[in-house]
């Protein structure tokens, strides 16, 4: 696995690509399974594949969420390389946000401003922005989204077709725990106890007749709800529990398949 830190360093290895079908996968590190699959997933689909490790500061409406969110690089390095991965590229903040982030990349749409663009002022346009100057860069044929962030994929699938970007954008299903629990890097958070109350967030979205009926189960469960919503035929979620914030989403097509129930 070659490793890339600046971008003209990776123009002069995309010259030598040619027409090579080149995926990428754009991380914020400390990987998990999640991530790992979307790695598999362009392995198989592409001659070459690029991982990015990038902590993007402009994404965050939450200071204290940039500052302790989990840096595990040198482990990130092992995973990456065990999965066979040809280029990771780690830039600099200052690399990537040369104009000090005074160019930026928003969605005036019925997408971003609801729900998660609602309850986290800023967020997308940070990503959109970040995902935009990583397309850019790179120019991979294909680039690799998880389904559980299912908002922030219909918006990059959005920006992609916008702005005629020669990329294909591939939404992955969501990889969960044993208990159901949706991979996310906050879930190294939760405490114990949490982390198990956490895994009935998916049954409580599958087993509701109704958003209503879910809101008021999340929050007897001693969930604080921000939000639960049938849209883009998902149901969607977003809630706490002490001081983390989990997200989730379930096809309506698959509402009440799940045999256990909370």
């Amino acid at each position: 696995m070659i490793i890339v830190t600046d971008c003209q360093q990776w123009q002069d290895i995309r010259k030598t690509l040619g027409l090579k079908t080149i995926g990428f996968v754009h991380t914020m590190g400390n990987l998990h399974s999640g991530h790992l699959s979307l790695c598999q997933r362009s392995l198989k689909d592409n001659e070459v594949t690029v991982v990015a490790i990038f902590v993007n500061q402009t994404q965050f409406n939450n200071t204290d969420d940039y500052r302790y969110y989990p840096r595990t690089l040198e482990l990130d390095k092992q995973l990456l390389h065990q999965q066979g991965v040809d280029y990771l590229f780690i830039p600099e903040h200052q690399e990537m946000y040369p104009d000090d982030y005074q160019i930026q990349v928003s969605e005036t749409g019925d997408i971003g401003n609801q729900l998660e663009g609602e309850h986290r002022p800023g967020h997308f346009t940070g990503m959109l922005t970040i995902v935009l100057k990583h397309l850019n860069v790179i120019r991979p044929t294909h680039s690799y989204y998880g389904e559980k962030d299912y908002q922030q994929l219909l918006l990059i699938q959005k920006m992609a077709r916008a702005l005629f970007l020669p990329v294909t954008i591939v939404g992955c299903p969501t990889i969960r725990s044993d208990t159901g629990l949706a991979l996310s890097s906050r879930n190294n958070r939760l405490s114990d106890e949490s982390r198990e109350k956490a895994s009935k967030l998916p049954v409580v979205l599958r087993d509701s007749l109704t958003v209503d009926d879910a809101y008021e189960r999340l929050t007897a469960l001693g969930f604080k709800v921000d939000y639960v919503c049938d849209r883009w035929e998902r149901r969607l979620a977003a809630v706490w529990l002490d001081s983390v914030r989990l997200i989730d989403n379930i096809a309506l097509d698959k509402l009440g398949k799940l045999e256990t129930s909370v």
